[in-house]
C-alpha cells in the first residue's frame, strides 16, 4: 500500500487511560498535555525532536483552542513545525496512523510525528442555532449526546449492539466469557511487564508548575469475576455494565518514516514494520459490530492473505459483542486477538484507542519474531476499518 513508508520500532509510547474524572486529566487542556507529553516520550525514546518534519494529530472532542490545531501542539511539544488536524470518530487512531504514512509515501516529509488524544471528562457542550427546527436554539453536549443518539438512525450505540446481538442470535454466556478473557489479558500483560513498554506515566502539572497528579495507571479497570459478569443486568442484548467499555482519557504517539531513515530514529533498525494494506466499509444502519468484520473481509481478500497469516489480530472492541460476532462471522477463535489487552477493558478516549491498540499489536508482532498484524475497528454507527501492517 505504501511501500516506501516505515514506522520506525521504539520510537512510540502511550499514556495510560484513566477513566473519565478519575485522573489530573480532568483538569488539563488535552492538547497542550498531548504536545507536552510527546515530548517527553521522545526524549525517553531518545529521539530528537528536531528530526521531526511534520505533525499529524487526530482528535474527536473539541478543546479548548482546537482551531489552532496542529501547529499549537507542536509548539506545546517545543518543535514549531507545520501539520494538521483530523479525525473519524474512533477509527481516528487508525487513520492518524495510516495518513502519516501517506505524507512520508508522497515525498513531501522524511519524519513524520503522528500524535492521537481525547478527554472525555468534562467535555464540552455546544450551543447551535438550528433555523430549521422547532427548536431554534439547541445544545448538545459532545461525548453523551453524540454516544447517546446517531443522527442518522435516531438509535444510540448501545442500541446498535443490542440489534446486532438480535441478528446474530448472539449467546449472552459466550458475550460474559469473551468480557471475562478480555480481563485476564489484559492483567497477565500488566503483570508480566509487557505494558510498561509501551505505557508512560506521564506527571500533570497546573499552570504554576505544580504537580496535579501523575498518570500512571488504567484507572477504571475492574476484576470482575466471572460469577459476577453472569448477575449484571441486561441494558440490551447481551450488553451489561461489564461487557463494554468505558470513556476514559489520554493520548498516544508514534513516527512514520521512510525506509532510509529508519537506522537514524529506531534502537533496533533491523526491525522493520511495512504498511500492507487499508479498507473502509459501511454497514447497514445501527450494525455498527458488524462493519469491522466486513471490512476485514473486504480486506483479506484486495490482500489474497488470510487469518491464518495473521501473528497478530487486535480490534477496537466498545461491546464484547463485536469480538463474539466477529468469531462468528470469520470462523475465528476469540481467544487469539487481544493478547495484551482492548478497549473494552481499558477504555475507550476514542482519538487514541486505535492508536494504542497499534502500539500494543506491533510490540507483541516483535516478541513473536515477526509476521502480520491486523487491526480493526468501528467509527461513528456502521463504519468498519482495517489494516494490516507487516513486522520483519
Amino acid at each position: 500500500m505504501l511501500p516506501n513508508a516505515r514506522i520506525p520500532y521504539g520510537t512510540w509510547g502511550s499514556s495510560y487511560f484513566p477513566a473519565w474524572q478519575t485522573s489530573a486529566l480532568a483538569e488539563v487542556n488535552i492538547g497542550q498535555f498531548a504536545g507536552e507529553s510527546m515530548n517527553r516520550i521522545l526524549g525517553l525514546r531518545k529521539v530528537p525532536k528536531s528530526e521531526l518534519e511534520y505533525l499529524v494529530i487526530g482528535s474527536t472532542i473539541p478543546w479548548h483552542w482546537k482551531f489552532w490545531n496542529a501547529p499549537l501542539v507542536a509548539s506545546c511539544m517545543g518543535h514549531r513545525i507545520p501539520g494538521y488536524h483530523m479525525e473519524q470518530a474512533c477509527a481516528t487512531g487508525l487513520q492518524a496512523v495510516l495518513l502519516g504514512g501517506t505524507e512520508v509515501e508522497n515525498g513531501g516529509y522524511d519524519v513524520v510525528g503522528v500524535l492521537t488524544f481525547d478527554r472525555t471528562s468534562d467535555s464540552p457542550v455546544g450551543v447551535f442555532p438550528e433555523r430549521r427546527a422547532h427548536e431554534r436554539t439547541q445544545a448538545i453536549a459532545d461525548v453523551w449526546d453524540n454516544f447517546g443518539f446517531d443522527p442518522a438512525t435516531g438509535n444510540a450505540m448501545i442500541t446498535a449492539a443490542g440489534i446486532t446481538a438480535r441478528k446474530y442470535k448472539s449467546d449472552r454466556r459466550e458475550v460474559d466469557d469473551v468480557a471475562y478473557h478480555r480481563l485476564q489479558q489484559y492483567f497477565e500483560a500488566k503483570d508480566s511487564g509487557f505494558l510498561d513498554r509501551v505505557l508512560v506515566p506521564l506527571d500533570v502539572l497546573n499552570v504554576q508548575g505544580r504537580p496535579l497528579g501523575r498518570i500512571d495507571g488504567d484507572y477504571g479497570v475492574r476484576q470482575l469475576t466471572l460469577s459476577a459478569l453472569r448477575a449484571m443486568p441486561e441494558l440490551d442484548t447481551c450488553v451489561t455494565g461489564g461487557t463494554q467499555t468505558h470513556a476514559s482519557d489520554g493520548m498516544a504517539t508514534l513516527l512514520v518514516t521512510n525506509k532510509d531513515r529508519v537506522k537514524d530514529l529506531s534502537p533496533r533498525p533491523e526491525i522493520d514494520i511495512q504498511f500492507v494494506a487499508k479498507t473502509e466499509v459501511r454497514a447497514h444502519p445501527s450494525l455498527m459490530p458488524e462493519a469491522p468484520v466486513l471490512a476485514v473481509k473486504k480486506l483479506l481478500e484486495k490482500s489474497g492473505l488470510t487469518m491464518a497469516d495473521m501473528a497478530v489480530v487486535k480490534n477496537h472492541n466498545p461491546f464484547a459483542v463485536n469480538d463474539v460476532i466477529f468469531s462468528q462471522m470469520m470462523d475465528y477463535d476469540w481467544r487469539k486477538m487481544n493478547n495484551t489487552g482492548s478497549p473494552l477493558v481499558w477504555g475507550h478516549p476514542q482519538g487514541p484507542t486505535l492508536a494504542r491498540v497499534l502500539i500494543e499489536a506491533l510490540e507483541e508482532a516483535v516478541d513473536l519474531g515477526g509476521g502480520h498484524v491486523l487491526i480493526f475497528g468501528c467509527a461513528a454507527g456502521d463504519i468498519g476499518i482495517a489494516a494490516i501492517f507487516k513486522v520483519s
